[in-house]
C-alpha cells in the first residue's frame, strides 16, 4: 500500500479527478465511421484522442492534486492505468491478490442469478489495507459493496458517452453505458473509464478485509 494523497486530512483515491484537471473538451462531429473530436478531422490528426485500439477518450489534464478532489469524478487517464496494470483505485499500489484471485470491490446485486460471475465493472481492483477505504469514500459504493476476488479479468470494453448519427454534423447523445469492443457503437462512444469482465469470482468475507457493519461499529466504539 502507498500513501494515497489527503485533502483537508481525508485520502482521495487515485482515480479521483481533481478540479483542476479538467480541460474543455471538443466539439464531437460524426466522421466517416462514427464520432471524431472536430479539431481531429483531418488524416494527420485522426489519432487525436484515440488510444492504439482506436477508442476515442474524453481529454484530461494530468494535474494530480491540483484544487480540490472530486470523489465522484473518475480520472480517465488515471483509471486507465489502474485497470492495465492491475493497481488499486486508492493508493495506486499493487492490488491484493491470492489463490482465489485478485481483491475487487463490487456494488451489490446479490439477488441476480448468476451474480458475481462475469460481472462488469468499471472499479479497479484494491489492496486489501485500502478495501475500507475504498468502500467509504466511493458514492457508488457506500453502504452497497461486496468484496469479491476474480482469478480472471478481460478487458473488454470501455464506459462513455454513446452517440447516433443526426441529420447534420453533429451526432446526437443517446445513452452513457459500457460499450464492448467488439460492438459497432465503439466507434459511436466518447470514452471516460475502461470496463472489465471478472471470471472465476467468489465473494469474499468482508470481515476478513476489516469491512462490513461489526467493522464499522468497532471503529466508531
Amino acid at each position: 500500500m502507498k500513501n494515497p494523497l489527503t485533502h483537508k486530512g481525508v485520502p482521495v483515491p487515485a482515480i479521483a479527478a481533481w478540479s483542476n484537471e479538467h480541460l474543455k473538451q471538443p466539439v464531437v462531429v460524426c466522421a466517416a465511421d462514427g464520432v471524431a473530436f472536430e479539431d481531429a478531422l483531418s488524416a494527420s490528426q485522426h489519432a487525436l484522442g484515440r488510444d492504439k485500439d482506436g477508442v476515442l477518450w474524453r481529454r484530461w489534464a494530468l494535474r494530480q492534486g491540483d484544487g480540490t478532489p472530486e470523489f465522484n469524478v473518475v480520472h480517465a487517464p488515471r483509471q486507465k492505468r489502474a485497470m492495465r496494470k492491475l493497481l488499486c483505485q486508492v493508493c495506486g499500489g499493487p492490488s491484493d491478490v491470492n489463490e482465489q484471485g485478485r481483491l475487487w470491490l463490487l456494488e451489490d446485486y446479490q439477488g441476480v442469478e448468476g451474480w458475481p460471475e462475469r460481472e462488469v465493472t468499471t472499479h479497479p481492483p484494491v489492496c486489501r489495507p485500502c478495501a475500507p477505504l475504498a468502500a467509504r469514500l466511493c458514492p457508488h459504493l457506500r453502504d452497497k459493496v461486496v468484496a469479491v476476488r476474480a482469478r480472471r479479468v478481460s478487458l473488454d470494453g470501455v464506459y462513455g458517452q454513446v452517440y447516433t448519427g443526426g441529420p447534420g454534423p453533429l451526432p446526437i447523445p443517446v445513452e452513457k453505458r459500457v460499450v464492448f469492443t467488439n460492438e459497432w457503437r465503439l466507434k459511436w462512444t466518447v470514452a471516460s473509464q475502461l470496463a472489465a469482465t471478472l471470471m472465476d469470482v467468489t465473494v469474499v468475507d468482508q470481515a476478513e478485509l476489516g469491512m462490513g457493519p461489526a467493522a464499522r461499529e468497532a471503529a466508531s466504539a
